[in-house]
């Protein structure tokens, strides 16, 4: 099968994916208040245990998918176990029946989105691994894109029925992911199959933990960026929750075309460099958000912002893969895992601005900003054949666990 035939359908399924957690995802708080009735410390525990379990699982499963041929299976499996969660989420309204879905349906639906780009890695690296990066990139945007519309379709769901539209519509849509990956993906060959004679280590490059730590710390302050956007602007700026959605709404209109643009730079420029310049962007980004006086200031900052989440979330992942390319799985998996770590930490930083004021989250995104650049500038992977900031591509190289 021809690459452009592979990819199509795995867009799609990157775009209904997308559109299934866009969906569900902002809402997830308000449902769990309104819906379920749960108290603040009942959702809470449910929020930290969405997010742990998550991570756990991912973790799993990306170890095992990379020692056999079975990445279209996973993520068919995946795309099946959201439908079931989503579905009975639909209809069920006990909070214990809700988290045990979280912690088992759900969470294996969330390994869709490191193992489709592990599988989006193999179809890349068979045609011309030199443009890799660029592809993972822009079916990044696609996942983008959904969030775009995605939240729009969740309110008019609830505006013309209830939460049994929105998870309805989820479920809808991860059955779609299912049937395209059933239908139009081939399975890939395990890429950690060691050849003839070969023995393949299970240790991991010492550089990957201090580079996912500093990922981690980027991730965290953008994380709380967004949670304290609203209250920063009404509490400090004298702005209104509007001014915070235009300015969101800015950056995430920035985001995809800067994405594009560094997937199309990574064919020309080593990825650590983009990502580094990204970073840099984060943090005098956080130091201008610290310092802003006025509403405005916050909104010409975005384009900053936006260079940063596009360098790190659009790259990112080739970034990883390249340190490990013998586990596409793990490597993916260590990325996407940086993101609900990120919400976990961000959570008591968040208790600390409610106490002492929404400027004091900027003034935390900045420190964090500035010891995740120290990580990411310090660790340096070893260079590879080709002279890029990576991990060498032998067998010694890859098994983060």
């Amino acid at each position: 099968m021809s690459l452009s035939r592979r990819l199509l359908p795995l867009g799609l399924v990157f775009l209904t994916v997308g559109i299934a957690t866009a969906v569900v995802g902002p809402f997830l708080g308000l449902f769990l208040s309104t819906a379920v009735r749960a108290s603040p410390v009942q959702v809470t525990f449910f929020l930290v245990t969405a997010s742990l379990s998550g991570v756990a699982m991912s973790w799993a499963i990306g170890r095992i998918s990379d020692r056999r041929p079975m990445r279209r299976t996973i993520l068919i499996v995946a795309a099946l176990a959201g439908c079931a969660g989503s579905g009975l989420t639909a209809v069920v309204r006990d909070f214990w029946v809700l988290l045990a879905l979280t912690a088992t349906a759900t969470a294996i639906a969330g390994s869709l989105f490191p193992q489709s780009f592990a599988y989006a890695r193999q179809v890349l690296q068979q045609d011309d691994p030199s443009r890799a990066a660029m592809g993972i990139s822009t079916l990044r945007t696609v996942f983008s894109i959904a969030w775009v519309g995605g939240p729009s379709l969740a309110a008019f769901l609830l505006e013309a029925g209830d939460f049994q539209y929105v998870y309805g519509a989820a479920a809808v849509l991860y059955l779609v992911a299912a049937l395209l990956a059933a239908r139009w993906l081939p399975e890939v060959e395990a890429p950690a199959a060691p050849r003839e004679g070969e023995t393949v280590s299970t240790r991991a490059p010492w550089q990957v933990y201090p580079i996912l730590a500093g990922f981690v710390l980027l991730q965290t302050s953008m994380v709380l960026g967004v949670q304290a956007m609203p209250l920063y602007l009404s509490t400090e700026l004298g702005g209104s929750v509007g001014d915070a959605g235009l300015i969101l709404g800015i950056c995430a209109a920035l985001e995809i075309p800067l994405m594009l643009g560094f997937g199309k730079l990574s064919t020309r420029m080593p990825l650590r460099r983009i990502i580094l310049f990204g970073a840099v962007c984060g943090v005098a980004y956080q130091a201008l958000a610290t310092a802003a006086s006025s509403v405005w200031m916050l909104a010409a900052a975005q384009i900053l912002n936006a260079i940063l989440i596009a360098a790190a979330s659009g790259l990112g992942i080739s970034y990883f893969q390249d340190m490990m390319p013998r586990f596409p799985g793990r490597a993916s998996t260590m990325f996407s895992n940086t993101f609900p770590l990120g919400q976990i930490l961000s959570a008591p930083l968040f208790g600390l601005a409610q106490e002492y004021g929404f400027r004091l989250a900027y003034s935390l995104n900045l420190v964090l900003s500035v010891l995740g650049l120290i990580l990411l500038v310090t660790v340096r992977p070893r260079a590879g054949e080709d002279g890029e900031a990576r991990v060498t591509t032998d067998a010694t190289a890859a098994d983060p666990g």
